[in-house]
C-alpha cells in the first residue's frame, strides 16, 4: 500500500486529490491518503510516516508549501521522500523556485485526475517521464 501525505488548505481540493489517488483500478494500486489542512498540520503528521509521496499546495496559511519542502529536505527520516507541488502559481519562475528548494515535481491547478495519477506514478518511479 502506498502512503501519501497531502497538505492542502482547500477541503474541496483535498477531496479531489484523495478521490483521484484512491480510484479503483488506478495504476497506483492501493493508496492511503493522509490529509493535512495546513503546512503546520503536515509537520505534525510527518512523524507518523514513512510516506511514499508528499503532495503539497504552495499557498497555505501558517507554513506554506515551500517552507514545508525545505523542512522535509532537512529531515533525516523524510529527506528522500518525493514531493509534488500542486499550485495555482503557473510561472516558470515559481516552478523553478519550488524545484530548486527540493520538490521533485510541479503541477499547476486545475489538473485532471489522470494527470495527477500519472505524475504521482512518475514520482514513485512507476511510470516513465513524459
Amino acid at each position: 500500500m502506498l502512503r501519501v501525505l497531502l497538505a492542502e488548505d482547500s477541503h474541496n481540493m483535498r477531496a479531489f486529490v484523495r478521490s483521484a489517488l484512491e480510484a479503483e483500478g488506478s495504476e497506483l494500486g492501493d493508496v492511503e491518503v493522509v490529509e493535512a489542512s495546513s503546512g503546520f498540520d503536515a509537520l505534525r503528521l510527518l512523524p507518523r510516516g514513512p510516506y511514499d509521496l508528499v503532495i503539497t499546495d504552495i499557498n497555505m496559511p501558517d507554513i506554506n508549501g515551500l517552507e514545508l519542502v525545505q523542512f522535509i529536505r532537512k529531515s533525516e527520516q523524510h529527506r528522500a521522500t518525493p514531493i509534488l507541488l500542486i499550485t495555482t502559481l503557473s510561472s516558470e519562475r515559481d516552478c523553478e523556485r519550488g524545484l530548486s528548494l527540493g520538490a521533485n515535481g510541479y503541477l499547476t491547478k486545475p489538473f485532471t485526475p489522470e494527470v495527477l495519477r500519472q505524475e504521482a506514478a512518475r514520482q514513485l518511479g512507476q511510470a516513465p517521464c513524459h
